[in-house]
């Protein structure tokens, strides 16, 4: 690909998305002019969304960082100078020596995310330089951990329904997602599903674009997802649309649970949701009645304190009524399971000197930078823009001025966090380095070879740490394997049935794989909970010191069933902060064409709440608590209830002022999996 000017080359969205689109880029004199959809892809079949159709926007990008850089000014003031490669490795390595014989070697945290889902750049040689190494280790838990532990307790094995299959589905309940922002896939199957007479049914905090599109958007408070789930269990088990059958041969605690839910009458549920108790009625008897039902879970219930509870709850839904047993359905929280590779061969745990090094949740990234005893002296960030992404962040910020932190940012632009670092390093883009992709929805796994050479002086994450390693003097063997002998060894793993027949040699040929989904169709005998079985009743959850019974638990801050606004009459709004259309995360936020198609970064408010506050539509206004302050133009609007506010999306802080949402967010840990509380979150708001 690399050494032909002109044509169209196949290609992978390496965005942090369940699709996983395959892509098709143009090019021209050696340039990619142009990105498409592959229509031969399976699953997406030539559909991409306006994030990855602009990505030039982002590769070609005149503020793109080119080569090394090193810090000559304030950290935050963006002000560095142009220095080598060998400069720039040489420094790394004489400051990692350095602060290994004083403070050993875990004052070295390395902090990432998926801002590539690329294998290779976030799961393979990072991990075993940081391991020969021995620093600090990171527990990735600002996305989907609460919800995974939620989901693990309940069903066990990380996998759920097919995609394909769930339009054979009559009923399509989203719950806590927009997918026509960060799903648009699935919104194609349903709508086909919608053909064949399905309905479709959002259950959120916010009507956003999918709540719009559905047949039937029911509203609730934020954080009360559990209560409503237990209410539709309720109407199930009173009226007699439960599979007795199923839940006596696949389920554990389903006379325990029966007996639970008599308490969470419509009518409790209500005073707690603000769902009215008719309408708890009705989706309870639209549940039971369905021939078959699929419910997509979104990371959206699972941000709160309470946030795996919330999605173990839902989990629960489809074992009353044998939904498993059904072509279609079940539930997706996430489909990683299936794609499970050689996690050990790629990451090395064995290189490391000291097993037992201390795990930093990501989540506190914050509270972890001001620690004085075993303090932190340098972050290496790459894949990840903490200054943004991460919660409670001015904290972070304050953590990251320390002129005593020695802070490294492998990135493509000089993001918020970047202008903190003492050394920057440019990254390669996903379409100038080989990589392996699987997506956490679809049954796929896919190669991207390089289509561009690289621009400047990046390096790609393998190539940078091999470098990296041999600096420091680590096993050569290790970090002298090829980007190809990666990807090879990550796919040998025969203790995955479903990675039969997906080998190097078949992705080189077809590009795209399917997993062998044989196993599938013993489903229900491969849960790997303790039981073996659905557990509607987790003696697991209960010797953690958790209900072992699904059970509403009330936000820390926020609303707590009986009154409102929440316990602080200070800061007596509910604030969430989902993802906006044109973004993913912090990603493109410094786009100007994703920029103006997103427009700018409003606060929702209902008319009540602004007329409380004399707030008028086009208002310029302040929203504050006790960790920060954030200036918005208010959208006076009815998507959520009376008392929850809404911003969409991750803005830079840039050149419009105090724009950060996280520094609003709390660094809570949730009830589960150490996840994340974005929206557990209390403000108020003023002209």
């Amino acid at each position: 690909m690399l050494d032909q000017k002109n044509g169209v080359f196949p290609a992978v969205c390496p965005l942090d998305c369940p699709d996983t689109c395959g892509l098709l880029l143009h090019k021209e004199n050696g340039k990619i002019v142009k990105v498409t959809g592959n229509p031969e892809h399976p699953i997406t079949q030539g559909a991409i969304c306006n994030k990855v159709r602009n990505m030039t926007e982002r590769i070609y990008h005149e503020e793109r960082v080119l080569y090394p850089l090193k810090r000559t000014g304030p950290k935050g003031s963006g002000e560095f100078k142009r220095i080598s490669w060998d400069e720039a490795v040489s420094e790394i390595a004489g400051r990692y020596r350095e602060l290994i014989n004083e403070y050993g070697p875990e004052s070295i945290l390395p902090y990432s995310f998926y801002g590539n889902m690329g294998i290779l750049s976030v799961d393979g040689m990072d991990r075993r330089f940081f391991n020969a190494l021995g620093a600090s280790r990171l527990d990735q838990a600002i996305c989907n951990a609460a919800g995974n532990a939620g989901w693990k307790y309940t069903m066990g094995f990380k996998g759920g329904t097919s995609p394909e299959d769930t339009e054979h589905a009559d009923l399509i309940i989203v719950w806590g997602g927009n997918l026509i922002s960060t799903s648009m896939h699935q919104v194609v199957i349903a709508e086909k599903a919608r053909k064949r007479g399905a309905k479709v049914v959002v259950i959120d905090v916010h009507k956003n674009r999918t709540a719009q599109w559905a047949d039937w958007f029911v509203p609730l408070y934020p954080g009360t997802d559990t209560a409503l789930a237990l209410g539709m269990m309720h109407v199930l088990f009173r009226d007699g649309w439960t599979d007795e059958a199923f839940l006596k041969r696949h389920t554990i605690g389903h006379e325990e649970l029966r007996e639970h839910v008599k308490s969470y009458t419509p009518e409790h549920v209500s005073a707690i949701t603000g769902v009215p108790a008719e309408d708890i009625e009705k989706l309870g008897r639209m549940y039971g009645e369905a021939s078959v039902s699929f419910i997509a879970i979104g990371n959206g219930l699972q941000h709160h304190d309470n946030g795996g509870m919330n999605v173990r709850s839902v989990a629960c839904l489809p074992a009353l009524t044998g939904q498993w047993l059904k072509k279609g359905g079940g539930a997706i929280k996430t489909n990683g399971g299936y794609h499970a590779m050689n996690s050990d061969y790629l990451e090395r745990p064995d290189l490391r000197p000291n097993p037992e090094a201390r795990s930093i949740n990501m989540n506190r990234i914050g509270e972890a930078l001001h620690m004085k005893e075993q303090p932190i002296k340098a972050v290496f960030v790459y894949c990840s823009n903490p200054l943004v992404v991460a919660p409670d962040t001015e904290r972070v910020q304050a953590g990251f001025a320390r002129e005593d932190l020695f802070t490294v940012v492998h990135d493509l632009f000089l993001t918020d966090t970047a202008k903190y670092a003492d050394i920057v390093l440019p990254a390669a883009s996903s379409f100038e380095t080989t990589e392996l992709y699987a997506s956490y929805w679809h049954h796929y796994v896919q190669l991207q070879e390089p289509v561009i050479e690289k621009l400047g002086e990046a390096k790609g994450n393998v190539e940078l740490f091999a470098m990296l390693g041999r600096a420091m003097g680590l096993d050569a063997g290790t970090f002298a394997e090829t980007e190809e002998e990666l990807i090879a060894g990550a796919l040998d793993y025969p203790e995955n049935p479903y990675l039969n027949g997906v080998t190097l040699e078949s992705l080189k040929e077809k590009r795209f794989v399917k997993l062998d989904m044989t196993p599938q169709a013993s489903y229900l005998d491969r849960l790997t909970t303790p039981s073996g079985k659905i557990e509607l009743y987790s003696e697991a959850m209960k010797k953690a010191g958790l209900p072992p019974l699904p059970e509403y638990i009330p936000l820390q801050e926020g609303y707590d069933g009986t009154k409102r606004p929440g316990p602080s009459e200070s800061y007596p709004l509910m604030f969430i902060s989902p993802p906006n259309h044109n973004f993913l995360n912090s990603t493109f936020a410094n786009s100007e064409k994703h920029q103006r198609l997103e427009k700018e970064p409003l606060l929702q408010i209902h008319p009540q709440d602004a007329a409380q506050r004399g707030i008028q539509d086009g208002d310029d206004v302040v929203v504050y608590n006790n960790r920060g302050r954030l200036e918005l133009k208010a959208q006076v609007t009815d998507k959520m209830l009376p008392g929850t506010v809404v911003s969409q999306g991750l803005w830079w802080n840039g050149k419009g002022g105090k724009r950060r949402v996280n520094a609003l967010t709390p660094d809570r840990l949730a009830d589960m999996g150490g996840g994340a509380t974005f929206f557990s979150t209390v403000v108020q708001v003023k002209r």
